[in-house]
């Protein structure tokens, strides 16, 4: 027994050398990584208000990009904040196929829409702030990837509060245009942001956000109003409802994270590496997903008797050509905006 043991401690203790072991490794795989950069070393559209460092130098190679998730930069909390969320919510995925039937339950598919969609903002969230900094093109393309992901998401909250937390007047009220109107806010949504971020040459940095802000916000006030609507009639026999208000709260909160710097702002330059309000965003968004996740799927349990007699006639199969309908919407307004950014590429190198 003690030689076993002995054995077993062997084992852990080799297993704990080889990860102190990993930071050398990354080093030897990539010697020649530069550091990082100042602000006044990088072009203005890559700059964030007040912070100072921490920048990468653009136009290396993609393995220095890949690499640089493992690097200490301005960008590398903002990575791992959304990369952890993700693979939260894919093993929040794998826990609920155990118990809910995603194949044959219609009733079923708003909720993996919901979380298809948290899977698709997180990861292009990752893919932006991993390699949009390698140049101009990349910083739009990746970005605007990124904006078709946030306006999946926002199709994805609005089918689960529609589906599962709705009651029956409200139903009665918005039933043939809740849906279409979600979409079409989306869509809006996403150009908005597309917009904004096309304009960050020639707008000042609070039309930009205000390009961004509103589209989102009149999409948030539409998808949650079922929520809303519930809450204010909440009852503590609701196993759902202590979910319902946290995705309130943290969405509230990460709204105005996104909107405000506040820590950089009295803080310049202490908060290049970590304290960054988008860095705050991410993490009460990521919070904001999972009460949702949850929340839906209490009442995907809960109320199955009353949205299985409100949606019938499968809408949600209509809910799915819905969803794909946005993301095809998105993914040409994002096209449409790449494209303009090539012009305006194209004119700024035929002019040098």
């Amino acid at each position: 027994m003690a030689t076993i043991v002995l054995e077993r401690i062997g084992r852990v203790f080799i297993s704990l050398q080889q990860i102190r072991q990993v930071p050398r490794m990354l080093t030897e795989a990539a010697p020649s990584m530069p550091g990082t950069v100042r602000d006044t070393e990088v072009p203005f559209y890559f700059r964030e208000r007040y912070i100072c460092t921490g920048y990468r130098p653009l136009d290396q190679n993609w393995r220095y990009y890949f690499l640089s998730v493992f690097q200490r930069h301005n960008e590398t909390i903002n990575i791992w904040t959304h990369l952890l969320a993700f693979f939260v919510f894919l093993v929040k995925l794998r826990q609920l196929a155990e118990t809910v039937d995603f194949v044959s339950d219609p009733h079923s598919w708003p909720l993996l829409i919901l979380i298809l969609s948290a899977l698709t903002y997180s990861g292009f969230s990752v893919a932006a702030h991993s390699l949009g900094g390698k140049s101009e093109l990349c910083h739009y393309c990746f970005f605007f990837l990124d904006y078709v992901g946030v306006a999946q998401y926002q199709y994805g909250s609005a089918v689960v509060h529609f589906y599962y937390a709705v009651d029956e007047s409200l139903h009665r009220q918005v039933c043939g245009i809740f849906m279409p109107a979600a979409a079409v806010l989306s869509c809006l949504s996403c150009l908005g942001c597309c917009y904004g971020k096309y304009c960050n040459h020639s707008l000042p940095t609070w039309v930009r956000k205000v390009c961004q802000v509103v589209p989102s916000a009149l999409a948030y006030i539409w998808d949650s109003s079922p929520v809303a609507k519930r809450l204010l009639s909440w009852s503590s026999n609701d196993p759902a409802i202590t979910y319902h208000f946290g995705q309130v709260g943290f969405f509230l909160s990460c709204a105005f994270f996104f909107t405000v710097p506040l820590l950089e702002r009295y803080l310049p330059g202490r908060c290049d590496f970590l304290g960054q309000s988008h860095q705050i965003f991410h993490v009460f968004l990521s919070c904001c997903t999972l009460c949702q996740i949850h929340a839906s799927y209490q009442d995907y349990v809960g109320r199955r008797q009353l949205y299985s007699h409100l949606h019938k006639g499968g809408e949600a199969a209509l809910f799915v050509g819905l969803y794909v309908a946005t993301l095809v919407g998105c993914v040409l307004i994002a096209a449409f905006w790449l494209k303009k950014v090539k012009g305006m590429l194209d004119l700024k190198n035929k002019s040098k």
